[in-house]
């Protein structure tokens, strides 16, 4: 990370924790209290706790402002059932007093809303103060890394293979083929950018008020890991991956 960058991020994390307007979380998202919890440490492997758990905040992509300090008590709530990562690591939101964490480093710029979110309400919240950030190119949304690819120009999206990506296009049609529902940005499956959702999904995305069969014509933020299937290709596992724009 260069030192701009990092004089940025501590800039923007001094704001983190004097911040008035404190996103009121309880009042959109469905939280489950876990508990309280003291942070020791945080580094690139996560926030490592004092009772000698790892905290991954939940919901979030390259939260790379999460240095939370020492000392710090925060209260870890989920949405959801309470869920470990791969790594062991606990994933779970977190509160320090009414202070959302998740959703100052995503309105700071500091972090990317993730492809699982697990509310409605939550993925509501959270996705609008990426928006503002990414508006105003706050924090991470400055740097070319981070710019959204274009669906109409598959090539450039493939580099970006491997990682968690956004890309913006209108959706040329959608089609049903078996267990798999193929939203189709272009003419050419072996070139063009494609979403694919698995129809035993589909009923999340009808009750998160997204209907899949009707996104033909409509300009759509995908959000997802970059594969290549012919051309690039994102599995959209969870209604929160789609963001319909516009009316």
């Amino acid at each position: 990370m260069s030192a701009i960058r990092l004089l940025r991020v501590g800039a923007a994390l001094a704001a983190l924790f004097c911040a008035s307007s404190a996103a009121r979380a309880e009042d959109t998202c469905k939280f489950v209290t876990l508990g309280s919890a003291t942070v020791r440490v945080a580094d690139a492997s996560g926030i490592q706790l004092e009772d000698g758990r790892t905290l991954r905040l939940a919901a979030l992509d390259a939260a790379e402002g999460a240095q939370l300090p020492a000392g710090t008590v925060l209260t870890l709530k989920r949405v959801g059932p309470t869920e470990t990562d791969r790594y062991g690591r606990l994933v779970a939101h977190a509160f320090e007093g009414e202070n959302w964490v998740q959703a100052d480093l995503v309105r700071r710029g500091l972090a990317r809303v993730s492809a699982r979110i697990g509310d409605a309400a939550c993925a509501r919240t959270l996705l609008a103060e990426e928006q503002t950030a990414r508006a105003t190119k706050l924090g991470l949304w400055a740097e070319p890394v981070y710019v959204i690819g274009k669906a109409e120009e598959p090539a450039e999206v493939l580099k970006n293979r491997g990682r968690f990506t956004l890309v913006e296009g209108t959706v040329l049609s959608v089609r049903e083929s078996g267990g798999t529902i193929w939203v189709n940005f272009g003419q050419r499956w072996s070139e063009d950018f494609t979403v694919t959702i698995a129809k035993r999904n589909e009923r999340a995305f009808l009750s998160a008020g997204l209907e899949p069969k009707k996104l033909a014509g409509r300009r759509v933020r995908i959000r997802g890991w970059i594969e290549e299937r012919g051309g690039p290709w994102v599995e959209a596992a969870r209604p929160e991956q789609i963001e319909v724009l516009g009316n």
